[in-house]
């Protein structure tokens, strides 16, 4: 069977970002498995309007669905900003529809509670757009797993939770795979 294609989503669009930091390490992580084919998917790159906004014809609107359609599931990268997921990452979700259907997805989440707040809120989304997001994912504090709030520097314990995450991910996006 052809490998899963994974898009590893970095959900903020933001000057000063950490996203492609975390973004990083989890791709570097999820090499080391060989066990997809894991790709960096930066929402930043599709520039996006506001859903309701533009023309609909602009080059990023075409290209975010054809390139959900091209993976098997997501690792979404997701920083807490006022108790939630940015607002970047709720329109790049709503840009889409049916091209999220029956794919799994870990979070991965970031923030001064690790961003516990913001990943359960996009797992009410996901469900909508039937994303079957799994259980286990890693949260990483801005007071110990960042340097001076901007250096990502991540405890090796995280690396068991990450691992776990991704078994998971796999798992779920094989079966999904049958689905659609």
């Amino acid at each position: 069977m052809k490998p899963l294609s994974i898009g590893i989503i970095l959900g903020s669009t933001r000057q000063g970002r950490l996203s492609p930091q975390v973004g990083n390490w989890v791709k570097e992580m999820a090499d080391r498995r060989g066990d997809a084919n894991y790709e960096i998917v930066d929402i930043a790159d599709f520039k996006l309007p506001f859903l309701g906004e533009g023309t609909g014809e602009e080059p990023g609107l075409l290209a975010w669905p054809e390139k959900l359609s091209s993976l098997d599931g997501f690792v979404f990268i997701v920083q807490e900003y006022n108790h939630s997921i940015t607002g970047a990452l709720k329109n790049a979700l709503d840009s889409a529809r049916d091209e999220w259907n029956n794919k799994a997805a870990g979070i991965v989440s970031y923030g001064s509670t690790g961003g516990a707040r913001a990943a359960e809120h996009l797992r009410g989304i996901l469900g909508e757009l039937l994303v079957a997001d799994v259980r286990a994912y890693p949260t990483f504090s801005m007071f110990t797993d960042f340097e001076n709030f901007q250096t990502f520097k991540p405890a090796e314990l995280h690396v068991d939770k990450l691992n776990i995450m991704l078994d998971q991910v796999i798992a779920w996006g094989g079966a999904l795979k049958t689905l659609r």
